[in-house]
């Protein structure tokens, strides 16, 4: 695999770094550039129809971010992250190896990342996306949106319209105004970036935005429901319980 063709995506808002990219990769025959996509959007489209091998991957991009991008795209695509100084994303490059281009970056520093792409590729090594995603994160940073991948499309979610968080199998599904949307992704990991502030773990299966609380309800001995604004009602453990007491108070 390491001398067989190698099909590569370049994401980049700025067109003169997208320009230098392709001057440096002009001199990797073994690199084929399918795609040059100036937003995370268009780098989502790409993957889907196109499924390169290789994601050249900026970091800070408008409307979504070089992460977002990665979760979205999932672990199967090989990555060079590109980024100017971000001390949380290279901390987190540097755990998980994956590598990356600060910029402004010589053609020696891209020769050697390409190599080292060439071998993950060779190894069909996956990119360890949830973990990369976290830990590049700031330790405060709370979740603000949930992007949900349908094909080519993705579904911008603001958390303040999710009503509540239901675990499904290997998903966790998202109910937002009468409407279901199903995320590949543990229900643990999923609290971990919530606001507590506004969210809890009212179950092992639910998580409930409290502002969609109406009452708590005795359901039967030892046990009580959530009862929401809209009517719905959710099971409440006894952890859940204490826990919707405390925001009682």
């Amino acid at each position: 695999m390491e001398h067989a063709k190698i099909k590569a995506a370049i994401v980049d808002d700025e067109e003169p770094s997208r320009k230098l990219l392709r001057e440096y990769l002009s001199h990797h025959p073994q690199i084929e550039i399918v795609a040059e996509c100036a937003n995370g959007f268009e780098a989502v489209q790409a993957v889907n129809n196109l499924h390169p091998d290789l994601l050249f991957l900026d970091i800070q991009m408008p409307k979504l971010d070089g992460f977002e991008v990665l979760e979205l795209v999932g672990p199967d695509v090989a990555v060079i992250f590109v980024t100017a100084y971000d001390q949380y994303a290279l901390r987190a490059f540097e755990v998980h190896a994956v590598d990356y281009l600060m910029k402004p970056f010589s053609a020696e520093r891209l020769d050697e990342a390409v190599r080292r792409a060439q071998q993950r590729i060779g190894r069909a090594e996956k990119t360890p996306v949830e973990a990369l995603a976290a830990s590049a994160r700031p330790p405060d940073a709370r979740l603000a949106r949930v992007l949900i991948r349908s094909g080519p499309n993705v579904e911008v979610i603001p958390v303040d319209k999710i009503d509540y968080i239901e675990a499904q199998d290997d998903y966790v599904a998202f109910k937002t105004g009468g409407k279901t949307f199903l995320k590949q992704q543990t229900l643990g990991a999923l609290e971990a970036q919530l606001d507590p502030s506004r969210f809890v773990r009212i179950h092992r299966s639910y998580i409930l935005n409290i502002e969609r609380l109406a009452k708590i309800e005795l359901y039967a001995k030892d046990s009580h429901e959530a009862v929401l604004r809209d009517g719905t009602r959710l099971p409440v453990s006894r952890a859940g319980y204490v826990k919707l007491n405390e925001f009682l108070r």
